[in-house]
């Protein structure tokens, strides 16, 4: 049979041709050799999982060239006009089948999870089968001078509180 190289001496890097030893792969081969081919194995493994972690972040106890840069933040976006957004993108805040009435508009509050701003819209509305919806009310987000969100307002929001204007 053949003298194959050992996974251990691939680990350890010694070279073959000058080693006189081969891995025994049969039931007379030395167990707790393999162990330690095996552990060696798990080491390299668990070495080059590591390595794979990236560079640390900005605050942590590494030479600085190892280190994530830290991003910098946008300056905050000035308050927009509100009015003239939802004039603007009517068909974004209300469905264009429910013919909005009397919009109004509350002043902008600044986004609590994000860069943009909110505020509050209030408007007549009319169902889709045509009959009378009433007053109902959303929050907008908006970012960049445009609306990228809408939902309906809730009874623990704020827009209850506003003081409105019309468009």
């Amino acid at each position: 049979m053949p003298c194959v190289p050992g996974l251990q001496q691939i680990l350890i890097g010694q070279d073959f041709a000058r080693s006189h030893s081969c891995l025994s792969v049969g039931p007379q081969g030395d167990p707790s050799r393999m162990l330690r081919i095996i552990a060696r194995a798990a080491l390299l493994a668990g070495a080059l999982a590591l390595g794979a972690c990236g560079f640390a972040d900005s605050r942590a106890p590494v030479p600085e060239f190892m280190r994530m840069k830290e991003t910098e933040q946008a300056p905050p976006e000035p308050p927009p006009d509100v009015k003239r957004v939802v004039r603007e993108q009517i068909d974004v805040v209300f469905l264009n089948t429910s013919y909005p009435r009397e919009v109004h508009v509350a002043p902008p509050h600044r986004e609590v999870r994000g860069p943009g701003w909110t505020a509050c819209v209030r408007a007549q509305l009319t169902s889709a089968t045509g009959t009378a919806l009433g007053n109902q009310t959303y929050i907008v987000t908006i970012t960049g001078g445009k609306v990228i969100d809408r939902r309906r307002a809730e009874a623990d929001d704020i827009c209850g509180s506003e003081v409105y204007e019309p468009i």
